[in-house]
């Protein structure tokens, strides 16, 4: 505990809970792990400091992590009766994928069945619906401000450490199944790279991911056509029919880049 001095965050207010969050991934293998600092001041302008120590987890993305730490920083918040008296919440976060989507995920996605204005699947929509209903849940105000990351703020600095040590103590299922297998290509992903003109082109799927939300498959794929003008681009498409890692099909395109699609799958390609 110590006395509070004027900030750019603000002067002290007792009805006021700041949030500290910050998610992280690390690689070799993939976990993710998430920090969360509560800041609040009492009557006399005291500042009492919190923090919640999470266990990461596996295979989780950088922003699976951000907006988790979002969750989990208002579930136990509320859960630890911290919002008492509170009447606007506060979070601090480094990440802009947080910070320019949180009112779209309020007031526009839930709208349009979470889906993009192109069609596309909104991702991570399962995680927005998520932290929306801990927004509901709070009924106070709350807010979501970026704050740059690696800052001079030592609450900023305190939860990317602690994200840092959850993510190494990855023990938790992952958020959402991806199978995965090696690709054949050397290109890296490119997303619009392969033009959808409603075209048949053969393809090999190297990892699915169920969207439980938009009940869609997100598949990453590489051209195997070698005749196409496309072909060892990797990109991303989303059908409602299931095809199996690691496996190639003969199949046909919709006529949207923006938003790919399968159309229709001929037959299944098996490879000598």
């Amino acid at each position: 505990m110590h006395r509070l001095l004027p900030s750019s965050f603000g002067m002290a207010d007792n009805n006021l809970l700041e949030i500290y969050t910050d998610g992280c991934s690390l690689q070799s293998p993939r976990r993710g792990g998430i920090g969360v600092r509560y800041v609040s001041i009492d009557s006399s302008g005291d500042e009492f400091i919190q923090d919640i120590y999470s266990p990461g987890y596996i295979n989780a993305t950088n922003n699976q992590m951000e907006l988790q730490a979002c969750i989990i920083a208002l579930k136990e918040a509320i859960r630890l009766q911290l919002t008492y008296g509170i009447t606007t919440i506060v979070i601090y976060t480094d990440s802009l994928y947080v910070v320019d989507n949180y009112k779209k995920a309020m007031f526009e996605w839930h709208k349009s069945k979470w889906l993009l204005r192109s069609g596309k699947p909104v991702l991570n929509a399962d995680r927005w619906k998520e932290l929306i209903k801990y927004f509901r849940k709070f009924g106070g105000r709350i807010e979501i401000k970026w704050i740059r990351g690696h800052s001079k703020n030592i609450h900023n600095r305190a939860v990317d450490r602690m994200a840092r040590k959850s993510a190494n103590i990855a023990i938790n299922s992952p958020l959402s199944i991806v199978e995965v297998r090696k690709k054949y290509s050397s290109k890296s992903v490119d997303i619009g790279s392969v033009g959808m003109f409603g075209q048949r082109i053969q393809i090999r799927i190297i990892t699915s991911e169920y969207l439980k939300v938009q009940k869609l498959y997100k598949y990453k794929y590489e051209v195997i056509s070698k005749t196409n003008k496309y072909y060892g681009n990797v990109d991303i498409i989303f059908s409602s029919i299931r095809l199996e890692v690691g496996h190639s099909y003969f199949i046909v395109v919709n006529s949207d880049t923006s938003n790919p699609r399968i159309a229709k799958v001929f037959n299944e390609i098996i490879r000598k």
